[in-house]
This record gives structure tokens, sequence and C-alpha cells, in this order.
């Protein structure tokens, strides 16, 4: 535990990119199996830790701690595991069970452990751990590293071990589980390549560069194809070996959830596209906004109503298996023929081809691209003519351009703590804009956004907050907000939604606060009407 304890520390400390490799290639190099599995899973977010709970490690610090102090302490720290990680004091107990603190039987006992052992195990683990090791312990068990590293990045130091494209890692990864030993073991040439257990695998997909400033001035708008860029999920379909499975783009197995798309999957291949709900342009039915979407991701079980009232379809974007083929290396329009061919032979409910975008000049795609034709295309998809289907994200042969993001200038009303390097800042933030109710003007909160400032705006946000807070609930912080007095931010949002489950009846799509406005009052900031005509396509005069 102790050497991926100093792993963390030093992963945090590191910001370039290539140094956390290094970092994350060395400890995979020097460390035995299965431990350096376990840490692989633990930092790409494959490892599942079910026996211990926030509420628990509250529960035994507090046998030792006073819950006043600690509650300060908490407050002050702003992160569970790194506080306690701090206050906890081991206790010279006659009795304790002495544990192997290797990181891969610290994981052993926790997967085994049964409900009523768990809290004794987690004691004297912590009492046996110095506090980095505890940190580490305490961060592996709540799930959040939050040490600046991906899984894409994870992954490349693995391939790293064995002097490997990350291709090769990326087609084994899904059909592997952690603690990983047949990966390493054939990454240092001590075992043939792991067989893969069904054909139907993840592949990691092709990802798109943002346009920026003058990408597309140097080059010529005959080379690409142009895609709506749909407001969905990114899925990947495969149907091989008569086996089926359909993938989020991070390669997580929702097949449960869409029963529908996979037995309507009669084709073999492997396709890339967006997951939506409504009626495919084959049955000449709207589609629908992501906010209907969500009524069908994330559900164990998918009843027959649901089916009927959230019908799912593919939109197809590309086709990287045609049968048995791996066709990822042909140009993108040989692709899309086939992907045309087999879209047509589908099930028209449930399958739908993408469509290109004709253009001929960057003007004109921009005015297409600012004022698309359906509210639930949320941009431009540039793709080379030419270009292979390769994973990540290389600059050049696929490029997304987005529509302008919403903007509506709304004022803080609650704030809480950051966590990792952030958790001694107030940067979580409740933003409201104004609705009458009971006779008068009232602030209602229409979204949270943790991200879109710089550290100068942070320092000045996190400053307001401590400055003007006037009730505590928990580790929220409510802020002082009135017509004349309160602080008033621009938030960018990338699309709006109408929704039951809030109090205002809106949900934003991806909100970020994109500018501090100190020159307006909160009298100023936006109303819900506003919001409510940007989801029913009222122009406010």
């Amino acid at each position: 535990m102790r050497a991926f304890a100093e792993l963390l520390d030093r992963l945090v400390l590191t910001p370039q990119r290539n140094a956390k490799i290094r970092l994350l290639t060395d400890y995979f190099r020097a460390t035995p199996d299965p431990d350096r599995g376990y840490a692989l899973a633990a930092i790409a977010s494959t490892l599942s830790l079910n026996a211990v709970k926030p509420a628990l490690l509250r529960e035994l610090v507090l046998e030792r701690m006073d819950e006043v102090l600690f509650r300060y302490s908490y407050d002050y720290v702003g992160d569970l595991a790194e506080t306690i990680s701090l206050v906890w004091e081991p206790t010279a107990d006659a009795d304790r069970k002495e544990y192997d603190l290797s990181l891969g039987a610290i994981i052993h006992q926790l997967q085994s452990v049964s409900r009523s052992e768990v809290r004794a195990l987690v004691r004297s683990l912590l009492d046996q751990m110095d506090s980095s090791s505890r940190f580490a312990f305490l961060k592996l068990v709540t799930g959040g590293l939050r040490i600046g590293v991906s899984a894409r990045l994870a992954k490349q130091a693995v391939a790293d071990v064995g002097g490997r494209d990350i291709g090769d890692v990326e087609t084994l990864w899904h059909g592997l589980s952690p603690p990983y030993t047949e990966l390493f073991q054939w990454l240092e040439g001590k075992a043939e390549k792991p067989a893969l257990k069904t054909p139907a695998v993840f592949h990691a997909v092709m990802l798109a560069t943002p346009v920026g400033d003058n990408d597309l001035a140097s080059l010529d708008p005959a080379d690409f194809a142009a895609e709506w860029k749909w407001d969905g999920i990114r899925v990947q379909l495969a149907n091989l070996g008569g086996t089926r499975r359909l993938y989020s783009r991070s390669g997580d197995d929702i097949s449960g959830t869409f029963p529908d798309i996979l037995e309507a999957a009669d084709f073999e291949g492997v396709i890339d596209g967006e997951l939506l709900v409504g009626g495919t342009s084959r049955t000449n039915r709207a589609t629908r906004t992501f906010s209907d979407l969500q009524q069908r991701l994330n559900r164990k079980t998918v009843s027959g109503k649901m089916l009927e009232d959230y019908p799912a379809f593919v939109r197809g974007y590309d086709l990287l298996f045609s049968g048995t083929t791996d066709i990822r290396s042909d140009g993108f329009l040989a692709r899309r023929e086939k992907l045309a061919n087999l879209v047509e032979a589908a099930s028209p409910v449930h399958f739908d081809l993408s469509p290109l975008v004709p253009f001929s000049t960057w003007e004109e795609l921009d005015h297409l691209r600012s004022e698309p034709p359906d509210p639930v295309i949320e941009g431009i998809m540039l793709k080379r003519l030419d270009s292979p289907y390769t994973s990540g994200r290389a600059k050049g042969p696929w490029f997304k351009w987005k529509r302008n993001p919403y903007n509506i200038d709304a004022v803080l009303m609650y704030a809480q703590r950051g966590h990792g390097k952030r958790s001694s800042y107030y940067s979580d933030f409740t933003f409201g804009v104004w609705t009458e109710g009971d006779g008068k003007d009232v602030l209602v909160p229409v979204g949270k956004a943790y991200f879109g400032f710089t550290d100068a705006e942070l320092e000045v946000l996190d400053r307001f907050v401590r400055n003007n807070t006037i009730e505590r609930f928990g580790p929220v912080r409510s802020v002082r907000a009135e017509a004349d007095f309160g602080f008033v931010v621009e938030v960018a949002f990338e699309g709006i939604n109408r929704s039951g489950r809030h109090k205002s009846g809106v949900a934003m799509r991806f909100p970020r606060i994109s500018r501090l406005r100190t020159d307006k009052l909160p009298r100023d900031a936006d109303r819900l009407e506003t919001l409510i005509a940007m989801i029913d396509g009222v122009k406010l005069t």
C-alpha cells in the first residue's frame, strides 16, 4: 500500500503528461502482480469495491474524535478521505488482528469480507497504516482518486511497459478484468496474448478535436465530409460470433438497458453511432431530446411501457467491422458506403444513417452550424474523406464544430467546497434566475457549475462566498443574493430542456461559468421566462 500511496502523491504533484506516464510505467514495472493490476484498475475506474461506505468511515472516526471537532476539521480540509487520514489516531490494541498491507491483499479482503466484519477490518487497517497510506486507502474505497490521470493515459503507460501500441491494449481491455495478470504477463513476454472470451468486444472509439481559431483556414473543404452532431450518447454496437453487445463511448456495457436495440441487430459487424430516442429518419418521426433519452439510461430493468414510451434507435456514424472483416484502415467514404448498405437492410425503426451536410465553403458550413434544422443537433462533425478509423483524438482527421452555446446571466445562490486540489476552495456553485412567486420576484435555482473560470476568478468567487455566507447546510453555504446585492455570473450551456425533477422546471446541459459579471447587479440577471423561451424557440423582444 505504501508504494501505491507514494504513486498517488507523486501523480497529484506532477502536472506534465509524459512525466505522469513515466511514473506509472516505472510503478507497473517494479510492482508485482496482483498489486500493479489492482492499482491500474483503481486508476482506470474499473475496480469495484462496495463494502465500505462514507457513512461507515464517519462512524469509525467519531469513535475516536469529538463530533464537533471532526465537523470543523472536515469543513476546513474539505475532503473526507484527507480529513480522516490526518486526524485518525491508532490505538494500542493487543487483540488487534494484523493484516497483510499489500494492495492486492487489502482489496481481496475488502471483496471477501462479510457485512458484519467490515467495520472491524477497516478499523484495523487504518490503525496499521501511516497517514499517507490511510489517505490512499480511503480514496481507494470511496472511489474518488482525482489524481489527474485518465483511463487512456493509464493504458498508454501499460502499453509502454511492453513497448506495444496503445491500440493493442485497448482492443484487449474490455475483454479482461482486474487484476489484469494475463495482460501484464503478455506485455513482459512471459505469456501468449490473452484470448478474448467473446469476439464482440469494445474497440476504442475515434474522437474529434474541437475547431479552434484558424484550424480550417489552411484546409480545403473539398477534402472533408460534414454531418450533423446529434445530442444523444455515442455508442458502439457489436454483433460478432453470435454475441451482441452495446457499449457506451467509454466501453461500459449497456446492453441490458437497451434490449430492443440488441434484438433488432440482425446483421454482423460493429457500428459506431449515436443512441437516440424517438423516431428514425426512415419512419418520418421526430428525434427526441436528450432528457427523453435519460429516461432510459442507467436502468437495470426496462419495462414494456418504457420501451413503448421511449423507443431507442442508433443513428449510424461509421462502420468498424463489416461482417467479421476489420475495415478500420479503409477511408471514410469506403466505410460509409458499407455502412449505408448495412443500415438500409436493417430495421427502419431501430437504425438509420446520419445524413451528410452538403457545403462548398467554410463560411457556408459555419452558417449551417449556427442554425441547425433540428433542436436535437448540437453542431457539425467534419471528417476527412480518406481518413482511416483510428483510436484516440489525433488532430486533423476529424473535427467537431459545435453550435454557439446558450448564455444567460444568473445569480450565485449556494456554494460547496471542491475536491482534490480545490478542497480548500468553494468551487461548486448553484446559480439561479428570477421568477414571480407570491406576488414578488424571487430567485429559483436553475443549475450547478464547477468549471469554466480561471484560478484567479476562483479566488474572487471563493472570497465572495466566505464574506457573504448567510446560512450553512452541512457542507453547503447559502450566500447573500438580493436584488441590489449579490454576485452575477454569465453561464454558458449546450442545451436546455423541460424537467419535472427540478423546482425550476428546466434542466441545462453542461453548464459552466464563462464570465464574472461584476458590472451587473443581481436585479439585472435573467428571468426563468427567458430559459423557457429558449426551450420553445421563442424570440423575446
